[in-house]
C-alpha cells in the first residue's frame, strides 16, 4: 500500500518539478532520439553505477551487516549524547504543533526523497555533468565516511531512545515498517539527511537554474529543521552530518572537480 502511495505522489511531484523547476529550454536539450538517449545514458554510466552500488550496499548493510555489528558492539552511544544534550530534542516531541508536524513529516518522508531522485534525473536530462558528478561522488564519499560510525558507534534515534511517540506513525500509521526497510533506528550519527540536504544545495549552485537552486536551499533548511523537530536526530548527529558534508565538498573541490576545470580550460 505504501509503495503505491509513494509512487503516485512522486509522479505528481515529478510533474510539478518539470513544470516549475526546470528551465524553459529543458525539453529542447533532451535528445528524444532513442539512440541519443542511450548514448547519453552510457556517457553517465560510471556515475550512475557508483550511485547504484552505494545505495545497494547501504541496503545490504542495513539488513544484514548492521544487526551483527550492533550486537557485537553491545552498547548504545545515545547514552553518551543524552548527557551532552540534556533532552533538548526530546522536548519537541512533547510540544508538537499539528500543522508543523504534518508539514515536517511531509518534508522528511516525501519531499526529501523526491528531491534526491528528481535532481539526479534533472542533472542527466539537462546534461548538468558537473552537478551529476558532484552528486555521485558525494553520495559515495559521504557513505564511506559514515559507514564506520554506523557499524561501530550505534546511536539510537531520539524518540526510540526515550520511548516517545513516533511523528511518522502519528501522521502516517504503519509507514515505519516500510520506512525502516531502508534504514535502521540506530544509524543516526552522522545524519545522512543533513549531509545530503546540504550537498544537494551545493549541487544546485553548480547549475545555472535559479529556481532549482532555490528549491534545493528550501530542502536543506526544512530537512535540517525536520530531523530535530520530529525528534529523530540528536543535535550532535546534525552537526556531524554538516561536518561530513563540508569535508565532502572540500574533497570534491580539491581532488575531483578540479580535473573537470582543467579539461574545460
Amino acid at each position: 500500500m505504501w509503495l503505491l502511495f509513494f509512487i503516485t505522489i512522486n509522479i505528481i511531484l515529478a510533474i510539478f518539478g518539470i513544470i516549475f523547476l526546470t528551465p524553459k529550454d529543458f525539453f529542447d536539450k533532451i535528445p528524444w532520439d532513442v539512440k541519443k538517449l542511450i548514448l547519453l545514458g552510457l556517457k553517465q554510466y560510471k556515475l550512475l553505477l557508483m550511485i547504484i552500488i552505494a545505495v545497494s550496499f547501504h541496503l545490504f548493510e542495513v539488513n544484514f551487516i548492521d544487526p551483527i555489528a550492533t550486537q557485537w558492539v553491545g552498547y548504545d552511544y545515545a547514552n553518551v549524547i543524552v548527557n551532552l544534550e540534556d533532552g533538548i530534542v526530546y522536548w519537541f516531541s512533547q510540544h508538537w504543533n499539528p500543522i508543523l508536524l504534518y508539514f515536517f513529516v511531509l518534508i522528511y518522508i516525501v519531499i526529501y526523497p523526491f528531491s534526491l531522485w528528481f535532481s539526479l534525473l534533472y542533472f542527466i536530462l539537462d546534461q548538468q555533468t558537473k552537478a551529476l558528478k558532484s552528486l555521485a561522488f558525494a553520495l559515495v564519499i559521504t557513505y564511506i565516511i559514515a559507514l564506520p560510525f554506523y557499524l561501530f558507534l550505534p546511536v539510537t534515534n531520539v524518540y526510540t531512545y526515550y520511548g516517545a511517540e513516533s511523528a511518522l506513525e502519528t501522521i502516517l500509521p504503519t509507514v515505519e515498517q516500510f520506512f525502516y526497510s531502508t534504514t535502521t533506528c540506530n544509524n543516526c550519527l552522522p545524519s545522512l539527511h543533513t549531509a545530503m540536504a546540504i550537498f544537494l544545495a551545493y549541487c544546485g549552485t553548480l547549475t545555472d537554474n535559479k529556481k532549482f537552486s532555490y528549491f534545493t536551499y528550501f530542502i536543506m533548511i526544512t530537512v535540517l529543521i525536520s530531523v530535530v523537530y520530529l525528534s529523530i536526530h540528536w543535535i550532535t548527529d546534525v552537526i556531524a552530518g554538516a561536518i561530513v558534508a563540508l569535508v565532502t565538498i572540500f574533497l570534491l573541490k580539491r581532488y575531483i572537480l578540479v580535473e573537470e576545470k582543467h579539461e574545460t580550460n
